[in-house]
């Protein structure tokens, strides 16, 4: 996979915009279908081994205040946290990376390389095997519920564990 820099334009909401169409694209190396975790899922088309690059997640580049006010309004986020004060909005301008759903025993990981969001293999992902991030969400008010049924699951898409009533 190449990775290039996004081309980018500033407005008025702390935004920029990216208007790189290539990165707007998935890679052939991977599909969307029905999920058994929710909704649409992001897929492995080949193998990937530990430690490969998969994809970019693109999408528009927002500031935290503006990051906030989706989060307050919008029920399907598609939003990650980029460094202190710069987020993605895989919903604008973004590709279908933004399917990737949330799991608590992720086989990825999102990380900044130089100011573009790669996600990457945590270990050997089969080709047909479901591509997930757990989301470490930094929105402390999110309590959006966990749906990964796994052995390690936390219930909820945050940084800590649910506390049990």
């Amino acid at each position: 996979m190449q990775m290039s820099e996004p081309l980018a334009n500033s407005n008025r909401h702390g935004r920029d915009r990216q208007t790189q169409s290539s990165a707007r694209k998935l890679p052939p190396c991977l599909y969307v279908r029905k999920s058994p975790i929710d909704g649409l899922g992001c897929f492995a088309g080949v193998r990937f081994l530990k430690d490969s690059i998969i994809a970019v997640y693109a999408g528009e580049k927002i500031n935290h205040a503006e990051a906030m006010r989706r989060m307050a309004r919008d029920k399907r986020r598609r939003i990650t946290q980029l460094d202190d004060d710069s987020y993605i909005d895989g919903s604008i301008g973004g590709n279908d990376t933004r399917y990737i759903n949330h799991s608590c025993a992720a086989n990825a990981d999102a990380v900044n390389l130089d100011g573009t969001m790669v996600i990457f293999s945590l270990q050997e992902i089969a080709p047909g095997q479901e591509i997930t991030v757990d989301y470490l969400n930094s929105f402390e008010q999110d309590q959006t519920a966990c749906l990964c049924r796994t052995a390690s699951c936390k219930e909820r898409v945050s940084r800590r564990p649910a506390e049990r009533v």
